[in-house]
């Protein structure tokens, strides 16, 4: 091959990892097929206990389209799965396929509760991201403060909560929730 084929096909690659990267929408597939071959593993270690965690629950809750509230407090007793995301991020676009996978397994479980919190409070945009990508998935809006401890402003951010109302796990950042040890994961918390 000749010098001059050499860049042209060096600088078409250059090219097309930039598009990648830019494009909103490629780098959403480029992270999936990424996810796909185990890169994007989430976090399922309990964190450090924090001292407001006791109370962490008091006064948080989410609404959804039909204006209902859900209140944290109400929410003790059941494994609650948390994914804040926003239509505008990518890492967020590419990980809520893998959301809706472990949705779709678990949502017969009357003991785990899915929020999916679009943190903008779009619910247009939310709505319209959600149909297009035919994912059937409970979105919700914050209707309080979230604590740091839950969002420090890095999205996505997914929290699990046990059956007692403390952070059994928190990923900030893509990953991959439909690996089989995510459902076990949870379905461990239900038995505890």
């Amino acid at each position: 091959m000749n010098p001059k084929t050499k860049k042209i096909i060096g600088n078409s690659v250059f090219v097309v990892i930039i598009l990648l990267l830019l494009w909103p929408t490629s780098r959403a597939y480029f992270q999936q097929g990424l996810m796909k071959i185990g890169l994007f593993k989430p976090t399922l270690e309990e964190p450090e206990k924090l001292d407001s965690q006791i109370s962490v629950h008091n006064n948080i809750s989410f609404k959804n389209d039909k204006g209902e509230i859900v209140h944290m407090n109400d929410l003790k007793g059941k494994v609650v799965f948390i994914n804040f995301w926003a239509t505008w991020c990518p890492p967020c676009i590419a990980e809520m396929p893998s959301i809706a996978t472990l949705y779709e397994r678990l949502k017969g479980n009357s003991e785990v509760v899915f929020l999916i919190v679009e943190i903008e409070g779009e619910s247009e945009k939310a709505n319209k991201f959600m149909a297009g990508k035919q994912l059937n998935l409970p979105v919700y809006y914050p209707n309080s403060q979230i604590p740091k401890e839950w969002l420090g402003g890095s999205i996505p951010t997914t929290l699990i909560i046990n059956k007692h109302g403390e952070i059994a796990t928190k990923h900030e950042g893509l990953a991959d929730y439909s690996r089989q040890e995510v459902s076990d994961f949870i379905i461990e918390l239900t038995k505890k």
